[in-house]
């Protein structure tokens, strides 16, 4: 399901149109993106949680090269499935 999609199965479910289905989605993308972006959790109760993880700095190999490079430290979004989530696709 792409994003066009999405907003034409969420402006279904919702009885809206879709332009105001699509303004309330970018509204939760840009919302979500913000607080993860501040070290903030956004936990959303039987669906999931967006956080932010820290990967430390570490050294690795240039597949081409063989040559050792450093690989600097950096920030990476994550989403952890809730339990009702993982429960409704395991069915």
């Amino acid at each position: 399901m792409n994003k066009a999609e999405l907003i034409e199965k969420m402006s279904e479910k919702a009885g809206t149109t879709k332009k105001d289905a699509e303004k309330i989605l970018n509204a939760f993308i840009e919302s979500v993106t913000e607080a993860v972006a501040t070290d903030d959790k956004v936990q959303l109760i039987g669906f999931g949680t967006f956080e932010l993880r820290r990967r430390k700095a570490r050294s690795g190999h240039d597949p081409r090269t063989r040559e050792t490079i450093e690989i600097p430290a950096s920030n990476s979004p994550a989403f952890k499935a809730g339990k009702a989530f993982k429960d409704a696709v395991n069915k």
